[in-house]
């Protein structure tokens, strides 16, 4: 909650950009609810509706009600970043068989600037909410192996079912998370058939979408889109030069004290897979409570229990992580809302301000609809959406990358 009122009372507008998600939820909504082939005013030719639908149709009901875009880009995301904190708490709580390990990944999680940065601006209404399913499935995947639980292969079907339908990289995350929690903690038949079911019916949950995406884009689309945000192992290239290592350290810690081979080998994957830090900080945000809470058991002075007035009791180890906790938070909470105050704000600078809004109300009202508009800036990617006209340069919708070298040389 803390760091989701620090960005609402330091962001009067959403951070970034999320003018193309809205102008798709526009088409879907209006064509009926049935996908629309393409996206228009994205560049001349529009843009080849081929994305992960399940938000688009939530964010089509939500302005069919009468919400305001702008406003549902600034508030949507901060509930997915809540909702993702309760399956980030429950599997850390469980790995660790401790309530103050899944606290301090929750923690972890809700104060990391990189995370906020891309799940609670306005491309959180698809990112946070991709989040949130693939976090949930991989808390079902740890019961699917651990446990054999039957429930969680139902719920954990659904949530990648779900995260298949929201983002293609969150579900290549889940994906990776099931093959390490079946080799490191399970290695049984039984265990990769119930493995193999979660992931059928998620794709059964998606099949409709993916049906429809082959038959009318073709397949080429799927394997283009394998080669962005990096591609597969888009994060070898980068290792060692940010402080997403700093996970490895903590993982390496674990290792050594516990032979905890999954935490390593899941920040490892993280690290070397992908090209975004805020997947190696999730995994990050895991380890640091698991690692906290082995080290609180390590220490002779926090055991035993204090006395509280009257005839209560509590565990010294529980007073120190609800202190721990308290820092953190405070700590967290305080940078946050410095690095957002930041005249340039690195985390979530806004794209949009007041001119940029009054100069797309005239577009619309001055202009034909059949105007096409050359934007420059931050700005032009809520042109479309915001002013109901066409952009004619951007980077979407571009199918030249192929002949970018050739141009170049």
């Amino acid at each position: 909650m803390l760091a989701v009122a620090i960005y609402l009372a330091t962001n009067s507008y959403p951070a970034y950009g999320a003018g193309l998600y809205l102008r798709i939820a526009d088409a879907v909504a209006a064509d009926g609810y049935a996908p629309p082939a393409r996206i228009l005013g994205y560049t001349a030719d529009g843009v080849p509706f081929a994305y992960p639908p399940l938000q688009f149709y939530v964010l089509a009901a939500l302005l069919d009600l009468g919400a305001n875009p702008i406003t549902l880009a600034r508030l949507l995301p901060s509930v997915g970043v809540l909702a993702a904190l309760v399956p980030v708490y429950l599997f850390g709580r469980d790995y660790a068989g401790s309530r103050p390990a899944g606290a301090a990944a929750g923690v972890a999680v809700a104060l990391n600037p990189q995370l906020l940065q891309w799940h609670v601006s306005a491309g959180g209404l698809v990112r946070a909410f991709a989040f949130c399913y693939a976090m949930a499935a991989i808390y079902a995947g740890y019961h699917v192996f651990v446990n054999g639980s039957r429930r969680a292969v139902a719920v954990g079907a659904l949530a990648f079912g779900a995260t298949v339908l929201t983002h293609p990289t969150y579900s290549l995350f889940v994906v990776v998370t099931y093959l390490l929690l079946w080799g490191v903690r399970d290695r049984s038949l039984a265990g990769l058939t119930r493995g193999a079911v979660v992931g059928v019916g998620g794709a059964l949950v998606a099949s409709p979408w993916l049906i429809w995406l082959t038959s009318t884009h073709g397949f080429d689309v799927l394997t283009g889109a394998a080669g962005t945000h990096g591609g597969i192992g888009g994060g070898a290239a980068t290792i060692g030069l940010s402080a997403t290592v700093l996970p490895l350290f903590g993982a390496a810690y674990l290792l050594v004290a516990r032979r905890e081979y999954f935490l390593a080998a899941w920040a490892v994957a993280a690290e070397l897979l992908f090209a975004q830090p805020r997947f190696a900080f999730t995994v990050g945000s895991v380890v640091a409570g698991v690692a906290a809470v082995d080290v609180a058991r390590r220490v002779p002075s926090l055991e035993g229990r204090l006395s509280l007035p009257g005839d209560g009791t509590v565990e010294r180890r529980a007073v120190a992580a609800a202190a721990c906790l308290l820092l953190a938070s405070v700590a967290g909470g305080g940078y946050l809302a410095y690095e957002m105050t930041l005249p340039s704000d690195p985390s979530t600078p806004a794209f949009l301000d007041d001119e940029d809004v009054g100069a797309m109300a005239w577009a619309e009202a001055e202009t034909r609809p059949d105007a096409t508009f050359v934007v420059l800036g931050d700005a032009a990617e809520w042109f479309p959406t915001m002013a109901n006209r066409t952009i004619l340069i951007g980077p979407w919708g571009w199918s030249g990358a192929a002949r970018t070298p050739t141009r170049r040389s």
